[in-house]
């Protein structure tokens, strides 16, 4: 049989991989083309699409988005960053502009065809942005923190602004140059030297009137790895600089600004140590982050790192999904997934037949033969009427032990998942809760986001409370039931359009959501008990990981899942999304694409169900039988009304 023909935009994909890899040093980057990207998260970028009839100018902007994140994994320390970074919202703003600029020159300086692909994603960002039509000379309403990442770009490369910015430029050089003009010719000495170049630029914004005076930043890299009392790192999750794109033709999608101007369109990182983070329609305040809390330093290994604790449980909620949203808004939504429903039913409902004809299989009854008692075996009636004098056989039906059994789907509600990866998990949930329910397998499908971008009503109280360090969760946890176990689908089918409603998906706390599925499995009676997990990628919580470490909630997850998997009876498996999530789970698949996630999906319980659960392997020895789960941390218990 032929193989599939390859994409075009294949060559162009593997080729653009091997060169951020070697770009940033980093032979494990893991680089997905989503209609999500452009993101950096980790050791994981998420790249637009190339589109099937790619030409050139396309194809350079694609390529300057993976070379801005390849730069910013070689070249930038989020610790020291962060401990330079200041904490007025303009100062934040500018402060990120040029530390961008300057990741930016070191590659441009470097490998000419870097600095062309830099400059085509430039170009294209501007462009999307408006900055390259005539700007009015209103001198306030002029973006300083754009105008300085591109006189900061002149100085370190020198290359002029491009042809369509150099009258914003011009708006703000004059004055510019006059106040920090010195200062501005010093950063190229300090290119190299991260912690000498964030010195300059906040000598550079206070020139400026954007920063704080600079007695508050170490003079000295060595003072502050000498004073272990005194150390004021505030680590980050280092990813990009905003959120990506929206893809087309997906849901009703929320829609995010951010706080600096420079991040907006396609070059925008998702990256927690920026305050300007996207914001939902619905609820996303306005809000800085203030100056960073002191802690300890972790280093990376985090053995140092308390345990991981919740400031407040507080404003955490548990909240069925009828209660997000009105009765017609959840008709309407549902609506919209049934429209999607058509287009994916022929492919998934074929998954799903399998898995019934699987499942049905293995309910079959089984007969025990040559008994004394029983029904009467007519088949073993020839050997009587062959010899009178044998016995009459008999027979015994028995029933497979399959029915009592429970399945838990945990949806990652975060705002990575919007668009297609969101849909499809939708509707591969309620496909299959039609199909285990007709099996006689009951299913609940659970999601997990948080009320708020940025920390919400727990990040206030926290800021009331001084910034004390350390505080652990620093956000409000959004946990959803979209359908309980003993609830039938028909039921429950509205509330499964909740996941398309704009402004629901914001971030993932997986942890403390993975102990909350876990624990309402541990309370169920049935004997076999299956909890999938559905998500597209490590946990993230800007609020949090701006004042912990950048691996808290990581580490987290990762000992809730241990503790799970191998002291637990339930049985755990989790899908992920364009990320590798084997390297957390036991049991895991990665898909790449979100059309195979239907396939992932049944797949993995099929062969779940084509084992022994664990209940029996304990009771024929082949497996200990430890305590159940202890949770570390609080799990979201109160409702909060909405």
């Amino acid at each position: 049989m032929a193989s599939k023909p390859e994409s075009p935009t294949e060559p162009f994909k593997r080729a653009l991989a091997h060169a951020a890899r070697s770009l940033s040093q980093t032979p494990d980057l893991e680089v997905v083309f989503s209609g999500e990207g452009p993101s950096l998260v980790g050791n994981r970028a998420v790249l637009p699409h190339p589109p099937r009839d790619l030409n050139p100018k396309e194809a350079s902007r694609i390529r300057g988005l993976a070379d801005q994140m390849a730069l910013r994994l070689a070249h930038h320390d989020a610790v020291a960053h962060a401990r330079a970074r200041p904490s007025s919202p303009d100062g934040q703003a500018a402060f990120e502009a040029i530390e961008q600029a300057r990741l930016e020159a070191i590659g441009s300086n470097a490998l000419g065809g870097v600095r062309l692909n830099l400059t085509a994603a430039l170009e294209a960002r501007l462009e999307k942005q408006g900055l390259t039509r005539a700007v009015a000379t209103d001198r306030q309403s002029a973006p300083m923190a754009e105008i300085l990442s591109l006189l900061v770009r002149e100085r370190l490369t020198g290359d002029a602004p491009p042809d369509g910015a150099k009258a914003l430029v011009d708006i703000l050089r004059a004055d510019i140059e006059n106040r920090a003009g010195k200062d501005l010719d010093r950063l190229a000495a300090a290119i190299d030297d991260q912690a000498a170049f964030a010195r300059v630029t906040r000598e550079i914004l206070r020139d400026l009137d954007l920063g704080e005076e600079m007695s508050d930043v170490s003079e000295s890299p060595d003072e502050d790895a000498g004073d272990e009392d005194q150390n004021t790192e505030t680590s980050e999750n280092d990813q990009g600089e905003g959120e990506g794109e929206q893809s087309d033709g997906a849901a009703p999608q929320e829609t995010e600004s951010s706080d600096r101007e420079s991040e907006a369109g396609d070059e925008e990182m998702v990256q927690s140590e920026q305050d300007g983070e996207a914001e939902d329609t619905e609820e996303a305040p306005e809000m800085g982050d203030g100056a960073k809390p002191s802690r300890p330093d972790t280093g990376q290994g985090g053995a140092f790192e308390p345990p991981y604790k919740v400031f407040t449980t507080q404003y955490d909620e548990v909240v069925p999904a009828e209660e997000l949203c009105d009765a017609d808004e959840l008709t309407r939504l549902r609506a919209y997934l049934d429209q999607q429903l058509a287009a994916f039913s022929s492919v998934v409902s074929r998954l799903a037949n399998k898995l019934q004809r699987r499942l049905l299989a293995q309910q079959n009854r089984s007969w025990t033969f040559d008994l004394e008692e029983g029904m009467l075996d007519v088949s073993r009636l020839t050997r009587v009427i062959i010899d009178p004098t044998a016995p009459l056989s008999f027979k015994q039906e028995t029933d497979v032990e399959f029915r009592d059994t429970v399945v838990t789907l945990l949806i990652d509600n975060s705002g990575s998942m919007r668009g297609r990866p969101i849909m499809v998990a939708a509707v591969c949930a309620d496909i299959l809760a039609r199909t285990l329910e007709r099996c006689a397998v009951k299913v609940e499908v659970l999601g997990f986001t948080t009320r708020a971008w940025k920390g919400g009503t727990a990040r206030d109280e926290w800021t009331k409370a001084g910034n004390p360090p350390a505080p652990g969760r620093l956000n409000d946890l959004r946990h959803i039931i979209y359908k309980s176990a003993d609830a039938p689908w028909r039921r429950a089918r509205k509330n499964l359009g909740l996941m398309m409603r704009e402004g629901l998906l914001k971030e993932n706390i997986d942890g403390e959501a993975l102990m909350w599925a876990h624990q309402r499995l541990i309370g169920r009676s049935e004997a076999r008990r299956i909890l999938m997990v559905i998500s597209d990628g490590a946990p993230v919580d800007d609020s949090t990981l701006s004042v912990n470490s950048g691996h808290y909630l990581e580490r987290h997850l990762r000992q809730v899942i241990a503790e799970i998997e191998t002291k637990s009876p339930i049985e755990l498996i989790a899908v992920g999304i364009g990320h590798d999530v084997t390297r957390y789970y036991r049991r895991a698949v990665t898909i790449v694409d979100v059309e195979q996630l239907g396939g992932a999906l049944v797949d993995q319980l099929a062969d779940l169900f084509d084992e022994e659960p664990k209940a029996v392997k304990r009771a024929r020895g082949l497996l200990a039988a430890p305590p159940t789960v202890q949770p570390s941390a609080p799990k979201p218990a109160r409702k909060v009304p909405v």
